[in-house]
């Protein structure tokens, strides 16, 4: 039956997905690489069903939720502070990447302008998973993640709207550059307010419902909620996915309850990794039916287009960073002043990072196969093209990444930056107990005060605040790292014993489950305390 087939699939394709992320981090490669490798090598097998999927499942099903989480991610502070740098990369590096693309299609390849535009609007857009590999797998410099997450949110936008128009273009042989201004301007300004609507109204019901499993579900919602409605009324729903998510990002804080914080980290971790590795294996498998149509253009003008177009894309985002990166400064006294001239280092990795995935692949897929009452021109040498633009990027790339920023050198700068904001942080923790303890004086002063329990108090974060003052005292570097790897020892140890317990028949299952999520919190607050002093 076609229902077991598809239940079948998708069961392979999450153990597909647990046994190679596992792979991946014993090979110490990325996931996504290693996720769209096996899905061609599975799609390439013989024997293997074919699995064709709706162009816009990619779309529709699995970008929202990542687009949501990297927006909610992402500080609202870092990306309104560097709007500039973001901007050119979103809009200015996305339509310069279309327009060179389109020229050298044209009079390289021999298309039309209005198809070569096409091809350059799907392969022009960097993908938005990309920034949280690096986050995840590299010390980096903040202000360099977030221009490149936040370039990552924003120019799906630019990248798809300019698809349809090129799409439009060529389907009616007419092309209005006014028209395409008015039509960007509109979705921008449109989705930016459906999306903060939409956070405004998220936020305030979570609050309302006041149940961590209903708040937790809203929540897995709402992406799906900001991208479809938007998107199926001609606009890209990237746009206001990324402004819900930065919404709830800096508004959260005041309405979002700790229980349900601390649930919903947890979900949100595994819904990504998991929707992320699933988009990667997804693109590749359908390697076989791309191929398999693949028959109005002669295979060597496939390879030579594909190499040509690949060429292109990796070589005009470097000619785009760097001039955008030093004239500004150059020509403007004043922004020279605020912003001195940068290394060249976290210019170059910016301009290397340009990966390209999931929506390059999905917007390719969904071109028509009829224009004009004809078939789509050149759509096969497009499909092919942007396989290798991936492929060249994603695999190649990527792969090349690690050996980059050990080279560059950019994870000792990470280093000190992570060090002076531990510093902040502790220092601002240490203040708060200030409070604290001002407070608990005065609870002291009141009357019908309970001196035992106040006492007791006073006691307790009188000692945190003695340990927040320590932290701030010069120490060897390694103490951090020791600290933390006796305290996960001890936390086995105490497990361990409880276990034993429990195995005597001394306490109860219920006590045993309470004990172990004590454990469990405490176990993680260690981890984070350590991969804090370490850098991560």
């Amino acid at each position: 039956m076609p229902e077991t087939f598809v239940l079948t699939s998708l069961l392979a394709m999450f153990l597909a997905v647990a046994l190679l992320s596992v792979l991946a981090r014993r090979l110490h490669a990325s996931t996504p690489v290693v996720m769209l490798v096996a899905g061609v090598g599975l799609a390439l097998l013989p024997g293997v069903p074919s699995i064709t999927l709706d162009p816009d499942l990619t779309l529709l099903a699995l970008l929202p939720p990542l687009l949501y989480f990297s927006g909610v991610g992402m500080s609202w502070r870092g990306f309104r502070s560097n709007l500039r740098p973001i901007l050119s990369l979103a809009v200015g590096c996305v339509l310069f990447t279309a327009s060179a693309v389109a020229a050298v299609a044209h009079y390289a390849l021999g298309l039309s302008w209005a198809t070569g535009f096409v091809l350059g609007a799907i392969v022009s857009p960097p993908d938005s998973v990309a920034p949280a590999s690096l986050r995840r797998r590299f010390k980096l410099p903040r202000r360099l993640l977030t221009i490149l997450e936040g370039e990552s949110l924003a120019n799906d936008a630019t990248a798809l709207v300019a698809f349809s128009l090129a799409v439009r273009a060529v389907e009616t042989n007419q092309f209005s550059a006014l028209d395409a201004l008015v039509r960007f301007v509109v979705i921008l300004a449109g989705e930016i307010a459906f999306g903060a609507a939409l956070g405004w109204f998220v936020l305030r019901l979570r609050n309302a419902v006041n149940d961590a499993r209903a708040e937790i579900l809203i929540a897995l919602a709402t992406p799906y909620l900001a991208f479809w409605p938007p998107h199926e009324l001609g606009g890209s729903g990237v746009i206001a996915c990324l402004a819900v998510g930065l919404y709830v990002s800096w508004h959260g804080r005041n309405y979002i309850r700790p229980a349900t914080r601390l649930q919903g980290f947890f979900i949100w971790d595994l819904v990504s990794w998991c929707v992320e590795a699933l988009t990667f294996l997804i693109c590749g498998l359908q390697t076989r039916e791309i191929v398999a149509h693949l028959t109005s253009e002669g295979w060597p003008a496939l390879i030579a287009a594909g190499g040509v177009v690949s060429a292109t894309v990796i070589v005009v985002r470097f000619l785009w960073v760097f001039p955008v990166t030093y004239l500004p400064r150059w020509l403007w006294p004043p922004l020279r002043k605020r912003e001195p001239f940068p290394s060249w280092r976290p210019p170059f990795l910016i301009g290397f990072a340009g990966l390209r995935g999931a929506v390059s692949l999905a917007a390719a897929l969904s071109i028509p196969l009829v224009a004009q009452g004809a078939p789509f021109p050149h759509r096969d040498l497009i499909l092919f093209s942007t396989i290798c633009v991936i492929v060249a990027t994603l695999v190649g790339q990527g792969a090349a990444l690690a050996p980059l920023t050990k080279w560059l050198d950019l994870g000792r700068v990470a280093a000190r930056e992570t060090a002076a904001n531990a510093r902040a942080e502790t220092v601002a923790r240490a203040n708060a107990m200030e409070a604290v303890l001002a407070r608990l004086d005065a609870l002291e002063r009141a009357p019908g005060s309970r001196p035992s329990a106040v006492a007791a108090l006073k006691k307790l974060h009188g000692e945190r605040q003695a340990k927040f003052l320590s932290d701030l005292a010069p120490e060897p570097a390694a103490e951090g790292a020791d600290l933390a790897a006796i305290g996960l020892d001890l936390i086995g140890v105490e497990r361990a014993a409880i276990d034993r317990s429990y195995a005597q028949n001394l306490i109860t299952d219920e006590s045993r489950r309470r004990l172990e999520r004590e454990f469990d919190l405490e176990e993680a607050s260690v981890r984070n305390a350590a991969d804090k002093a370490g850098g991560d």
